[in-house]
């Protein structure tokens, strides 16, 4: 009988620990960009370019001034997030590639523990190159297949009234793509909130890719600049103002104080924009200089962080290490090996030294940042290595390597080892199959059989008229 009674007592006590339990999950939501350049932000003090919204979130949350994009292109930048591991191991070399479906990623991690996840906007992981068309349903490699309960999504690059996939189901939208996309993820995240789920959303925009739509009230904010930087500067007016919409109405649904926000651009800036747009580094999208890599960067969890500036090195591949040590998701959740590591002490700690090196493979050319150090590969099969020392010469001018020769031939050394061990993961070694099974091959959209019956309906879309009329 007393047994019995001691049983009855610590039932509730076991509920009511578990339910406090489940109200500490953080909710979660991962921003991106399309070819933000580092230097495009109000807190970088752009000459032209005001980011009230970004500059609220930088100056409450955590601002990072070495922030990595994995790659200079935009596909593998998001295979890296997914993965935490560089994007060449998951078969994703370059934009309009598929990210292999024996990837393990972390919208499935955060399943599994309870997340409702979602993904709003631009995709790009599905095989398909071009201008952003909806996604079928029956589409093998649609972010439902990653791990995500609800999408509305593009294959790529979407601008002002963009046609999307709802679930797989074409929808066609009205209005600036920024809001639309932030509008329905806002949807999401109310839903999931009243029924006291944690939320993962991911809003990947499209803005400021290519062919540069805005609309006259945000590209008159520029008049002075030439009509393609007009219309560059008016996407970023319009996405800066969609971030002010989500934090606005996270706070009036009372979730803005467990809520990470974790915002980045996929890549490097453009060139022909005017002003610049990488702030005076080196290179541009495409490079693997610090214009093609280095990205703006912010995360706000008000409750977690307290505002501060940090010049540690970061990257894309640490979002899903990061947020697996936050939720406590365990090993079992990775392919390894991964790239990317927990940055989570920052929340909490000055950290300065970084001590696992930050690794870039793209094309025939690659990267290894050691800190203030960054080793780079101009040519890897020809073997042509330059060094640099970011701290004084952050323009990446003069090359240290027969300078530095201790530094520079042991980065050497522990990057074509690195190396090695990416060509073993493309070779599928990683896998439990210990090969790779069949992956979509990249093309282009008008190519592709299943969009050919759209093309009568599609051809007087200005996204869309230029690839129709290649193939006419």
């Amino acid at each position: 009988m007393l047994n019995h009674l001691r049983i009855l007592i610590l039932i509730p006590l076991l509920i009511s620990c578990q339910n406090i339990t489940e109200e500490k999950k953080p909710n979660i939501i991962l921003i991106m960009t399309d070819d933000q350049g580092w230097g495009q932000t109000g807190y970088y003090k752009h000459p032209v370019l005001d980011t009230p919204n970004l500059d609220e979130m930088a100056k409450n949350g955590l601002r990072f001034d070495r922030f990595y994009a994995a790659s200079p292109v935009c596909s593998p930048t998001r295979a890296s997030v997914l993965t935490g591991r560089t994007n060449d191991r998951t078969g994703v070399f370059s934009w309009g590639y598929a990210l292999r479906r024996q990837e393990k990623t972390l919208a499935s991690a955060l399943q599994k523990v309870g997340y409702s996840t979602g993904h709003f906007g631009k995709w790009h992981l599905n095989g398909l190159s071009g201008p952003g068309v909806p996604i079928f349903k029956d589409d093998s490699h649609h972010p439902g297949m990653f791990g995500f309960d609800h999408w509305l999504s593009v294959s790529n690059f979407f601008d002002i009234n963009p046609l999307m996939s709802e679930n797989g189901f074409f929808v066609d939208l009205k209005g600036s793509s920024s809001e639309i996309i932030v509008k329905k993820a806002l949807e999401f995240i109310e839903e999931k909130s009243n029924q006291n789920l944690p939320f993962f959303t991911v809003i990947w925009d499209g803005s400021p890719h290519i062919p540069f739509m805005a609309s006259e009230k945000d590209r008159n904010k520029f008049q002075n600049l030439d009509k393609r930087s007009q219309l560059h500067y008016g996407e970023l007016a319009a996405f800066d103002r969609s971030i002010g919409l989500l934090r606005e109405q996270l706070r009036k649904l009372d979730l803005a104080e467990n809520t990470i926000i974790w915002y980045c651009s996929d890549n490097g800036g453009l060139t022909e924009i005017y002003p610049e747009t990488v702030g005076g580094l080196k290179g541009s999208k495409n490079t693997i200089w610090e214009g093609g890599l280095r990205v703006p960067a912010i995360i706000e969890w008000p409750s977690v962080i307290k505002p501060k500036i940090t010049s540690y090195p970061a990257s894309t591949m640490d979002i899903f290490p990061t947020i697996a040590e936050i939720v406590g998701l365990s090993e079992t959740n990775f392919i390894k090996p991964t790239d990317g590591i927990s940055i989570k002490s920052l929340f909490d700690n000055d950290v300065k030294k970084r001590h696992n090196k930050i690794p870039f493979r793209y094309k025939n050319q690659g990267a290894l940042l050691d800190n203030n150090f960054k080793l780079i590969a101009t040519n890897i099969k020809e073997n042509k290595f330059e060094l640099y020392n970011l701290k004084t010469d952050p323009r990446e001018i003069e090359n240290l390597a027969t300078e530095n020769t201790i530094v520079f031939e042991k980065m050497k050394s522990e990057f074509l080892h690195w190396n090695q061990s990416v060509d073993s993961s493309i070779a599928g070694r990683d896998y439990p199959e210990r090969k790779v099974l069949k992956n979509p091959e990249s093309h282009y959209w008008n190519k592709d059989n299943r969009y050919q019956p759209f093309f009568q309906e599609w051809i007087n879309r200005p996204e869309y008229r230029e690839q129709i009329l290649k193939v006419r």
